[in-house]
């Protein structure tokens, strides 16, 4: 449960830009710092050291830094390019926000200016002999950092845009903000249950935008509560959503004073859906990774039944004891807000790839065993959504299967599905 701001600003730090002219900025600073460092060196310290050598490396570092900057940048294209084309275009923005790969080119565009800010102020005679002493150092210092920095984008190459790390990093996404809503389940506010109706004389506050509602600021929409108890807003969508002019985003009650565009600024709503709040959004790009594995074009089974077994892995967490009352501690008890929905989420994951993969029995085992696996570990929700997936998949198979056997397989496992032992 973040603020609207705080959301804002993890979007910020997340671009490749920021890190880069953060490292940039440090680079400058640091060429500069000898010019109020260089008063303190003892003139014998200056004498034995060849400073002279300054410009010769610096000269290495500038010309070698903007070729190897450059030579990373098309690294990184070809494997974006690798990873849209390969695997599904909705990974991609998990890998631009790689720390590593960020803090590589960064640290290479950072000593680039360092070197560049050193070689001109070195020109202009400003450091002077002690001053000299003191680039020198820290330009072995920014040497030593150029050099564990490559070592480490030589062994993470390996694995930029590969299958198996961008699907590690779509189930992290996805964790991360099952977890958060786990902790959450109606994102600090409190429960809005289909058996509640809104009162009749609650004012609709509708959207002004059309697209994806990527964050719900829940503290803005609890001050806007705060006061006369008879107050109260009832949110009508989650993050995730796809909504246009005629979406009702919440229903005030009590709430006379609030402008509509008090309560639309909570929203932040964009062309895309976003990972952090949106735990169906890491479900279904999971499942658009099985699905593409399993065209015809790529014919990779092994990649979707490593997805299944994911999958199995994120609805177990869901799966874990929660306690909704603890929303009410937050302070936000007057916004209320729908919960996950088992069947949406079981929609999201099972049926793109119960879809796809009919005709290829391996698959369809595997499925009908992970949905035996998460009918036993959750709730009744999670029995009903299991059933329905295992019975609707089995029906798609029989329809393409031709070999009787393989269909009293799937038969034989779909019947299990709910029942112990």
């Amino acid at each position: 449960m973040t603020a609207r701001w705080q959301w804002i600003l993890k979007q910020i730090v997340r671009k490749l830009w920021f890190r880069a002219s953060l490292f940039s900025l440090l680079g400058v600073a640091t060429a500069l710092v000898a010019l109020g460092v260089k008063n303190y060196i003892p003139a014998d310290v200056s004498a034995e050291i060849g400073a002279d050598a300054v410009d010769n490396i610096l000269g290495i570092i500038a010309s070698s830094m903007l070729a190897v900057t450059t030579f990373s940048l098309n690294i990184m294209v070809s494997a974006y390019g690798s990873a849209t084309t390969n695997i599904t275009p909705r990974a991609t923005p998990l890998l631009v926000e790689d720390s590593t790969t960020q803090n590589v080119l960064a640290t290479f565009v950072g000593s680039f200016l360092f070197s560049l800010v050193g070689i001109i102020t070195l020109s202009t005679g400003l450091y002077g002999t002690d001053g000299r002493v003191v680039l020198f150092a820290v330009t072995i210092g920014v040497l030593l950092l150029i050099v564990y920095t490559l070592l480490r984008w030589i062994d993470h190459l390996a694995r930029l845009g590969r299958m198996s790390e961008t699907t590690d990093r779509v189930e992290k996404a996805a964790v991360q903000a099952l977890e958060e809503r786990r902790q959450h389940p109606f994102l600090g506010g409190s429960p809005l249950y289909e058996t509640m109706s809104v009162p009749v004389n609650a004012r609709d506050i509708y959207s002004s935008k059309i697209g994806y509602v990527q964050h719900i600021d829940i503290q803005a929409l609890g001050k806007l509560t705060t006061g006369e108890e008879d107050r109260a807003i009832y949110v009508h969508v989650l993050p995730g959503s796809f909504v246009d002019r005629r979406t009702r985003l919440a229903s005030l009650v009590g709430q006379e004073t609030a402008s509509d565009d008090d309560v639309r600024t909570a929203f932040s709503i964009d062309a895309r859906r976003s990972f952090e709040q949106d735990p169906r959004f890491g479900l279904s790009v999971l499942a658009e990774i099985a699905s593409r594995a399993l065209s015809p074009a790529v014919n990779d089974p092994g990649t979707a039944i490593d997805v299944i077994g994911r999958g199995v892995r994120i609805f177990s967490l869901w799966a874990q004891p929660h306690d909704p009352e603890s929303e009410a501690k937050t302070g936000y008890n007057r916004v209320f807000v729908r919960g996950l929905n088992a069947d949406d989420m079981f929609d999201d994951f099972f049926g793109p790839i119960a879809r796809d993969s009919a005709p290829l029995v391996e698959v369809g085992m595997r499925l009908q065993k992970a949905l035996a696996a998460l009918a036993m570990s959750g709730g009744p929700d999670f029995l009903r959504a299991a059933q329905r997936h295992a019975a609707l998949a089995l029906r798609r198979a029989e329809l393409i299967l031709h070999l009787e056997d393989d269909k009293s397989v799937l038969r034989n496992l779909a019947s299990k599905v709910g029942r112990s032992g």
